[in-house]
């Protein structure tokens, strides 16, 4: 339908929309606050007095609107409302600067304003590897204002909802970028009636039919939810009021996405999914009395209701690491049908729908925002690691983002929140950066377990560590936490450091002893020589065995030969040509595909809807008809692939194969003797830093027979372990065997 509105009607819209505004905030605003907020109006009014949206209307129904989420939804104070009503008057109008906005409203206000300024000048048509890097910019104004990203957020809410007049195209990739960041992003911040209204709006444009169809079976069912709900109410209510509870309860529809999604994820019908709506008890209570009248309430339910064991969920006890609290049970109601009952009170409701503004207004009273920067400390975490690229960035951050928590106890009983599916390692790096980096093992309730054992909310757990343990390529498998990928990612880089200066030495030495100089010519004839792209990478291979002695002389005999002196040179200039790549994780080599936590080498095609090259980002398609087709992570069709066939994706990544390790079991047999396990040990772990993953040594009438299972990396290394073993007294024979 045309908009026909004149000036008159649309100045009169605008002045309503501005009490409205006034009307609805949370927070308690002060002469000062409401004289601030005006005065905002007024430039926003005026910047954007020429300018339409898409749909016809004034564009200063959109930052009004903006301001109202901040303000009401997200409950923010004058500041945060201020900020948002002018959140696009310098990007939009040359009447404005950054410095008239801090002469007008200070410096807090111009701040804000100039980190919502940067993100909305970032291009809108681009890769996702760009908008990751996009992505990464706007997270790191966290250091400088959260409330940026909370206006940011609130900003694309109203997008969201005023979408219909794009085009499809843009409908599909703001939809997309929609649930793939921000989603997830509110999520983690507490915003959940904000996070369901960002995931139904992204189903909307991106599944259209199966949203109007999910939509309209909600509706009819509407009716029959509400009669049940009053049936449900009525079994509970006479026990509620004996016990003189001041209470009321309420029915909620699960969202259409989250149905959308039990469908996919169970293979299941719309009328199969068993609890599509909650019903929830708020009750009003003292704050010293609102966990035991919890309880209270959940006997009284479960008496007249069975409980599923299974389902029970209390962050009462323990709240999650955004302050939510409230108790979920799942209990057979009327007519057998399963129903989600949430226990909570009205201050823990309020913390709910509000997220932050309410979680500081009980903690902090009148301090408001002020508490704001500290809560948000576990998500600057990710920030800690500036160098990672951008599109791992965003993939260790939605780690902490939609992660279900567990709770763990530490030996001293204080309790780590950890995302479900952390490990030893990942609670490791939880209690002190140090304690990750010397992890050699672990103990879960007493018992001593491997270092990639899931934990289970409510253990406890002790790190045993080693000054001589360090971090290993294989342990960023097991970690779930950003925090732990970051800091090992770093200590490899450190080591991979030391072996190259090794490594360095060697090539050195070795150049001497063959008549050849050491110097940057030679290294660069080296680095071509051997296809490397850094001389890091050259001194590296030398320190690690991959490059042997007789590798090093056919490159002295053909140096000297003028005809490869030609070719060489060509190689040369051609190898310049080589495109980069930037997504360096340890090395900057990728020669090997392989799939599965078992780093499989399988027969795969790579895609051509996103063609991938070696070092990208990637995963694996099972196809009907041609086996495996490998996909950038990045890939347009990814989301589609992901959500429809996630048990035909496999693990997959680009790898150096002379950083993989074989496992190779090695015989030895000789003389026994006191201390000769930790010679052998000592050999491997501390002169070769080799990994044991298996030793099985049986002595007896002085001789002794023994198996010892190895990470090797290359053939050169297992050839230089075998002779030092046996250089170890009492060794007659080292063989190896056939695994």
């Amino acid at each position: 339908m045309a908009y026909t509105a004149t000036i008159e009607e649309e100045n009169k819209e605008i002045a309503r929309r501005y009490k409205d505004l006034l009307s609805v905030t949370y927070q308690t605003l002060s002469k000062e606050d409401k004289e601030l907020i005006r005065k905002a109006f007024e430039v926003a009014v005026d910047a954007h007095k020429e300018q339409r949206r898409k749909t016809g209307e004034p564009y200063i129904y959109h930052p009004i609107a903006v301001a109202n989420i901040v303000a009401n939804e997200i409950g923010l104070g004058a500041v945060s409302i201020a900020s948002a009503l002018l959140h696009d008057v310098v990007e939009d109008s040359d009447d404005y600067t950054f410095e008239d906005i801090e002469r007008l409203f200070g410096e807090t206000v111009a701040r804000i304003v100039n980190g919502l300024t940067k993100i909305s000048r970032l291009s809108k048509d681009q890769e996702v590897s760009i908008q990751a890097e996009n992505f990464r910019k706007m997270l790191l104004t966290l250091n400088d204002d959260v409330r940026v990203i909370l206006i940011k957020i609130a900003d694309r809410l109203h997008n969201m909802q005023t979408m219909d007049a794009m085009p499809q195209h843009k409908q599909l990739k703001i939809s997309s970028e929609t649930l793939y960041i921000y989603a997830p992003l509110a999520h983690r911040l507490g915003l959940y009636n904000i996070k369901t209204e960002l995931e139904d709006l992204g189903l909307k444009y991106t599944e259209p039919e199966v949203y109007t169809d999910i939509l309209t079976k909600i509706k009819e069912s509407k009716e029959q939810q509400i009669k049940y709900i009053e049936e449900f109410s009525n079994y509970i209510k006479n026990t509620l009021n004996k016990e003189k509870l001041d209470y009321e309860i309420k029915g909620r529809s699960k969202s259409i996405y989250s149905i959308r999604k039990k469908m996919l994820n169970q293979a299941v019908t719309f009328e199969e999914v068993y609890d599509k709506f909650a019903i929830r008890i708020i009750y009003k209570s003292e704050l010293s009395q609102e966990k035991f009248n919890a309880w209270k309430i959940y006997s009284i339910v479960t008496d007249s209701f069975n409980p599923n064991p299974k389902r029970l969920r209390d962050w009462i006890s323990q709240p999650k690491s955004t302050g939510y609290e409230s108790l979920h049970i799942t209990v057979m109601g009327p007519k057998g049908r399963w129903v989600e009952v949430q226990i909570r009170s009205q201050r823990m409701d309020e913390i709910a729908e509000k997220g932050y503004a309410a979680h500081f207004k009980y903690k902090y009273g009148r301090e408001k925002e002020s508490g704001l920067e500290s809560w948000l400390n576990k998500l600057k975490e990710t920030l800690e690691n500036p160098d990672i690229n951008a599109v791992d960035f965003v993939e260790q951050f939605k780690l902490n983002l939609y992660a279900k928590e567990i709770y763990i106890f530490t030996p001293q009983g204080e309790i780590k929140s950890l995302p479900k599916g952390a490990t030893p390692i990942d609670f490791a790096f939880a209690v002190h950066t140090d304690i990750g980096l010397t992890c050699r093992g672990a103990k879960v309730n007493g018992k001593l377990v491997s270092l990639n054992h899931t934990l289970n909310s409510g253990d406890q757990v002790e790190i045993i560590t080693s000054k001589n343990q360090k971090p290993k390529v294989s342990w960023l498998d097991h970690v779930q936490t950003a925090r732990a990928k970051s800091k090992i990612k770093t200590a490899l880089k450190e080591n991979q450091k030391i072996v190259a200066d090794e490594g360095k030495e060697v090539l050195s030495r070795k150049l001497r002893h063959l008549k050849v100089p050491f110097n940057e010519k030679t290294i660069n004839q080296l680095v071509n020589h051997f296809k490397l792209k850094t001389s890091h990478d050259l001194f590296y291979r030398f320190g690690n065995g991959a490059i042997d002695n007789q590798q090093l002389k056919n490159f002295v005999s053909q140096r000297s030969n003028a005809i490869y002196n030609f070719f060489r040179n060509t190689i040369k200039r051609s190898s310049k040509n080589i495109p980069e790549n930037k997504n360096n994780e340890l090395t900057d080599k990728f020669d090997l595909l392989v799939f599965g936590k078992e780093e499989e080498k399988l027969d795969y095609k790579l895609a051509q809807c996103c063609n991938p090259i070696p070092g990208d980002k990637v995963f694996g398609f099972i196809t009907v008809s041609e086996g495996i087709k490998v996909h950038k992570q990045n890939c347009p069709n990814a989301i589609s692939m992901q959500s429809q066939y996630a048990y035909r994706i496999m693990i997959a990544k680009w790898i150096d194969s002379s950083q993989r390790e074989h496992k190779v079991t090695l015989k030895l047999t000789g003389i026994d003797h006191m201390g000769m396990v930790n010679d052998v040990t000592k050999v491997i772990s501390t002169s070769m830093h080799v990994n044991i993953y298996n030793l099985n040594i049986k002595g007896g009438q002085d001789v002794f027979d023994g198996q010892i299972t190895v990470g090797i990396k290359n053939n050169l290394q297992l050839k230089k372990l075998i002779e030092k073993l046996k250089k170890i007294d009492g060794i007659d024979k080292v063989t190896r065997l056939n695994n």
